[in-house]
């Protein structure tokens, strides 16, 4: 015969489990609500430059932007969308294109990537900042940034135009392209 502390006892596991279950499933809706999207407002996260001095991103709200953000291991992956970019030869005073180097998820250390970062620089003439720490990949709910770029269109307004996680190949680079072209006018 069960007493009526044996039957309370026994329901404390059983409320554990569910209160851990009803947990799961509240953080998991939580993550999934809050991750970057098109139409997305962003506001400017100041970061570091390839000095590791604070660095807010340039023209931040007063130009459309491309922000290339790459796990320094993938710095390359999108390239051919830089070179297209590039090669469109937007006017200066409406659009800005920069990267930014995630240092927290590479393999080398960070004053090897900055080295690599301001010859960079120098060659291309761009601007390049740097996150030690994911700082903006959380500011920006951008998830696991790790081994892969992250493309980002900024308007003038602070949202987010177009986003895309991983290589950009093909027609995708013409849309994106003419989308700027767009944007811009």
């Amino acid at each position: 015969m069960w007493t009526a502390q044996a039957k309370r006892n026994s329901m404390i596991p059983f409320l554990c489990r569910l209160c851990l279950l009803g947990f799961a499933v509240f953080s998991l809706r939580v993550v999934a609500a809050h991750a970057a999207s098109v139409g997305q407002e962003l506001s400017n996260v100041q970061i570091r430059d390839a000095e590791d001095k604070p660095a807010w991103i340039p023209d931040f709200g007063k130009k459309l932007i491309s922000v290339f953000y790459n796990d320094a291991d993938e710095a390359d992956m999108n390239d051919p969308l830089a070179d297209a970019i590039k090669a469109r030869n937007f006017e200066e005073t409406k659009y800005k294109g920069i990267g930014i180097g995630n240092l927290k998820d590479s393999k080398f250390p960070n004053f090897i990537i900055r080295k690599i970062i301001k010859g960079k620089i120098e060659k291309y003439k761009t601007t390049i900042l740097t996150d030690p720490d994911l700082t903006l990949a959380r500011a920006w709910d951008l998830g696991d940034c790790n081994n892969t770029s992250v493309f980002l269109l900024i308007g003038k307004d602070g949202r987010v135009k177009y986003l895309k996680k991983g290589p950009i190949r093909g027609a995708e680079i013409d849309v994106i392209v003419k989308l700027i072209e767009d944007l811009i006018q």
